[in-house]
């Protein structure tokens, strides 16, 4: 192998035997290392575009920043298997690893034997990663690995520099995450041929990859191994573990080839995707050839101008953008659905992997314009899911719905791809499909439907779901009214409007909402559990279907850019639980996770494009790089890179779902971009010097364009733009009424629905009650005995006295909108002088409402995220009720649950205690906990003791913390969770 220095690819490609290659062609200019340090998650391994197969080395599992299976801190390979996951947040894949090896057999056998893995040591100075092909030298042996791809197979060469023994080590257990094996089969076809098939349970629940591996030469032995003992045969099967040692002979300097081809449905498809892909032994023609299909996809966007870093970063970010979804059906159309069964698929290709809740902002947008074709083929795989399983994807893996992440994000791409004249799907079954993920009743949609917005109490991420099922919405009611579905665009255009619900107009913020009312205390920097990988900052400005409307509830276009700036000039401190996800900081704006992606575009739709136009070139300039830490945060399986694309080019789709985008800062002096109906689209930057960042002027075809957004139909029809830049903001152009972006909702306007005013849920000799409703002008009726209001209930004017059990019910209704959903709070009396000391401190991430919590006769529900329960990490929960006074104690429990998953699990015990003066006290009963600590949660129990009648006023309660998380758990070694509410007294 040739001795290679990579430099990060600063000015230069690797430096090869001395001599320097200058960059010319479009996949010169990739590389693959960019997000593999720091936390990108990528994979340096080879792929083509959309791939079946991600063929690259795996250094480390069962780590957050290694979930591509590679990380570049890293200095040992344990092999190379043949799928990855380019930056996800959680792992999953690295099946079918394979690795060469040399040295004493006995060595290798007590490896194994002793539950190791073997592994290889390289650095990046013998490493080196091109658009399609990866090769390293290890150090510790005299080994050069070599690998390449097909579609849907990878192709290996391994060379043998010493006179040791020969191995290739084939491993069906290892992957990149501890995935459950749900079946393994390993088959000895000849002395050139081995096939089988990895079934786990992960990340995706139930997953198949079956291979067919041939090799260029015969071994010369087979020893297959389960759990470190040789078994006999050629066939195998395990639902433990499978290890393959192939042995080979040869000379110095032999050089082993091998072909695999993978496949979701059997063996026989993984060999006729291999035949096709690879019929001959040509590694370096196969490596040409996935080096120009590189070529030739990244070369539909031709950049000139910029730095030869900015020109690495612009197209390695195309590249990453063209990874995912990767292909899933067989070269013969087979594929195994979502009902796990096997299908013929003879329309179009199926893919997989839809980290929808990422790609739906910009990657998919951008498919739109480069992609058309391959985006029918998207659809219709997301629609196939819809008929096989029931609900279009969320974030689909494998044939499985993981449920991860939230919304229903599928609907956005389906609307963006169909008002930009993509239609060649199934357009009443993607309606179909839309309307029924609407209308499902898991992850708080039966809550938003009823109160239009999600109680904090009764579901987890209550605003950022509520935003984002807004949006969602919105995309529906716009495909309705263009199939003329007028009844279902006057529902989904009003639930578009759920936003108002949660938007409180004293903190301006958007804000949860619990039993009726605001949840206090309020902190916008904090990432909490209303929040998705978030905090209030982050998700505020998240209405792009209605900006208008959103800028109104600030009170303007400019009290909204102000509350922009404030954003991004504020300090980077948050409070709250500790999200990874949350990075690349300006200000509270986070660039290194989804939900900040369009907001620096948003100062457009407020008169002041000229700081969109600062924002993204700074955020170009300082959140991405050329170098492997060049990523500021997961690259979300190509939504960060497809930010980059967008942005580098001039533009970025703010609203997926119209049919324009909104212009910001061209980074480069000239873009082509050539189109699929072979057009081209040119973007010109005239002017563009370093420190030129501001839009002066602007020509559309000659023209003037005085807008600060374009069309896709511009760009589909081969525009010619021109943007005229200099040093300093021209504050006069893209503004105007006419001028300006604008989405906005005007009919079937809603009523905000109104919020109670209380200090508390609880009371022991009386409250006041209020009410109100951000617009002011609403009247809001009411009812205080549980029963639903009507036109006819009692006008709210003052504040409620009330003094016992009190169940609150309200809606407003202003003129000329339709009324708001009724919403309610329950106010309970509690007995005088009982009151809570904490030997131990709740966690501030989860109060549960504070101090009376666990009295507050409010009990938990069996899910955390709710905010119901007061979460005790790494302590005991030991707490003493007093009572008030003397009383006669039939009955004491607590209760908690358990969520292993979350770290959250039951105590050992809960230990009782009485006493009469809260200083000396008496033991009267000590329950032990049965419960697995590897059940699944939410799990709740009632730990209890029957007192027989002891008098008391103070009752403690210790639960006993179980420490750190067990060995077997993901978190082991790390604190776990303690979860209570209620004590209860009998």
């Amino acid at each position: 192998m040739r001795k290679l220095v990579y430099l990060l690819f600063i000015g230069l490609i690797a430096v090869s035997c001395n001599k320097t290659k200058e960059l010319n062609r479009p996949a010169d200019f990739v590389n693959p290392f960019i997000g593999t340090a720091g936390h990108g998650h990528t994979y340096p391994g080879a792929i083509l575009p959309f791939g079946m197969v991600q063929l690259s080395p795996d250094t480390r599992k069962d780590s957050w920043d290694g979930c591509s299976g590679y990380h570049y801190s890293d200095s040992m390979i344990f092999g190379f298997s043949h799928t990855h996951l380019s930056g996800t947040g959680v792992g999953d894949y690295g099946d079918i690893r394979l690795m060469p090896w040399t040295g004493e057999i006995e060595a290798l056998l007590n490896i194994y034997k002793n539950g190791e893995l073997p592994y290889a040591v390289f650095s990046h100075e013998e490493e080196e990663a091109k658009a399609g092909s990866y090769e390293v030298e290890f150090e510790n042996m005299d080994v050069e690995v070599e690998l390449t791809v097909g579609e849907r197979s990878g192709m290996h060469r391994y060379e043998f520099e010493d006179e040791d023994d020969k191995y290739v080590l084939i491993d069906l257990y290892e992957g990149a995450t501890s995935d459950k094996i749900l079946g393994l089969e390993l088959n000895i076809e000849n002395d050139h041929t081995i096939s089988g098939l990895k079934r786990t349970q992960g990340w995706s629940k139930d997953q198949y990859v079956y291979f067919y591996a041939v090799f260029s030469t015969s071994f010369q032995d087979v020893k297959v191994l389960e759990n470190g003992v040789i078994m006999e045969g050629d066939h195998f099967t395990s639902m433990e573990d499978l290890k393959c040692i192939l042995s080979f002979s040869g000379d110095v300097g032999e050089e082993i080839m091998l072909k695999v081809g993978i496949s979701a449905v059997d063996i026989a498809g993984a060999k006729r995707n291999l035949e096709s892909d690879i019929p001959a032994w040509d590694f370096d023609g196969l490596k040409q050839k996935a080096y120009e299909l590189w070529n030739n996809e990244l070369g539909r966007i031709k950049v000139e101008g910029g730095t030869i870093e900015e020109k690495i970063t612009f197209y390695t970010a195309l590249y990453h953008s063209y990874l995912a979804p990767y292909l899933y059906s067989d070269v013969d159309g087979r594929y195994r659905g979502h009902d796990l069964g096997i299908h013929q698929a003879d329309a179009h290709e199926m893919y997989t992997v839809f980290s929808l809740w990422d790609t739906f902002r910009a990657l998919h947008p951008l498919f739109t314009i480069t992609q058309q074709e391959r985006t029918n083929d998207l659809i219709s795989s997301m629609l196939d899911m819809y008929e096989k399983g029931g609900l279009l994807p969320v974030w689909e893996l494998a044939a499985n719905e993981t449920w991860c992440m939230i919304g229903y994000h599928a609907i956005p791409v389906i609307t963006d791809a169909y008002m930009k004249g993509i239609r060649g799907f199934d357009v009443e079954l993607a309606y179909e499909a839309m309307k029924r993920s609407s209308m499902q009743d898991r992850e708080g949609l039966g809550y938003y439907r009823q109160y239009g917005f999600i109680p904090a109490g009764m579901d987890g991420s209550s605003v950022s779901k509520t935003l984002e099922y807004a949006y969602d919405d919105w995309c529906i009611a716009v495909m309705a009214k263009e199939l003329g579905y007028e009844d279902d665009y006057t529902e989904y255009i009003q639930r578009a409007q759920y936003y108002k619900n949660i938007y409180d107009a004293q903190t301006t913020f958007m804000r949860g909402r619990m039993n009726g009312a605001w949840v206090t205390p309020f902190d916008p920097t904090e990432v909490n559990f209303m929040l998705t990988e978030a905090n209030t900052w982050q998700y505020t400005f998240f209405v792009p279907q209605d900006v208008k409307g959103m800028m109104s509830l600030h009170g303007g276009a400019e009290k909204f850019s102000g509350k922009l700036d404030e954003m991004f000039t504020a300090s980077m401190d948050m409070s709250g639980r500790h999200q990874s996800d949350i990075t690349g900081l300006i200000g509270q704006y986070a660039h290194g996770n989804e939900p900040s992606h369009h907001m620096a575009y948003l100062y457009n739709f407020a008169a002041q494009p000229w700081k969109t136009q600062e924002l993204v070139r700074k955020i170009m300039a300082e959140q991405y790089s050329e170098k492997p830490d060049g990523l500021c945060g997961n690259e979300d399986c190509g939504q960060m890179s497809a930010w980059y694309v967008f942005s580098a080019m001039g533009f970025y789709p703010v609203t997926p779902g119209t049919d324009y985008y909104v212009t910001g800062s061209p980074l480069f002096d000239k873009v082509t971009i050539g189109l699929e109906n072979g057009k081209a689209c040119i973007i010109e930057a005239r002017n563009n010097a370093a420190g030129n960042k501001y839009i002066q002027s602007a020509t559309l075809n000659g023209e003037p364009l005085l807008q600060s957004y374009i069309f896709h139909r511009s760009i589909m029809d081969g525009g010619h733009f021109i943007f005229e830049m200099g040093p300093e903001p021209n504050m006069d152009w893209g503004v105007g009424d006419d001028n300006m972006p604008v989405t906005k909702i005007d009919e079937h306007l809603i009523t905000p629905a109104p919020y109670l005013i209380a200090d508390s849920r609880t009371f022991s000799s009386g409250m006041e009650l209020g009410m109100g409703c951000i617009d002011e002008g609403a009247v809001i009726r009411f009812t205080t005995d549980g029963s639903d209001p009507g036109p006819e209930s009692e006008i709210y004017k003052d504040p409620l006295a009330i003094d016992k059990n009190t169940t609150v019910k309200a809606y407003a209704e202003a003129e000329g909108m339709l009324p708001s959903k009724v919403i309610g709070g329950f106010y309970s009396l509690m007995p005088e002088g009982r009151q809570l000391q904490y030997n131990t401190n709740y966690d501030s991430q989860y109060t549960a409402g504070g101090e009376i919590a666990l009295i507050d006769l409010i009990r938990g529900t069996d899910n955390f995220q709710t905010g119901s329960w007061q979460g005790f990490h790494g302590v005991d929960v030991d707490v003493v009720l007093d009572l008030g006074q003397d009383v006669k104690v039939n009955t004491i429990k607590a209760g908690f649950l358990q969520d292993q998953k979350s770290w959250i699990f039951m105590p050992e015990w809960v230990e009782f205690s009485v006493s009469a003066d809260g200083e000396s006290y008496d033991v009267i009963g000590k329950e032990l906990c049965k419960i697995n600590p590897e059940a699944d949660g939410g799990l709740t129990h009632d730990f209890s003791v029957v007192t027989k009648a002891v008098n008391a006023r103070y009752i403690k309660v210790v639960g006993k913390n179980r420490g750190d998380c067990p060995d077997w758990h993901p978190g082991a070694g790390n604190p776990s969770w303690l979860f209570i509410d209620e004590i209860v007294i009998e």
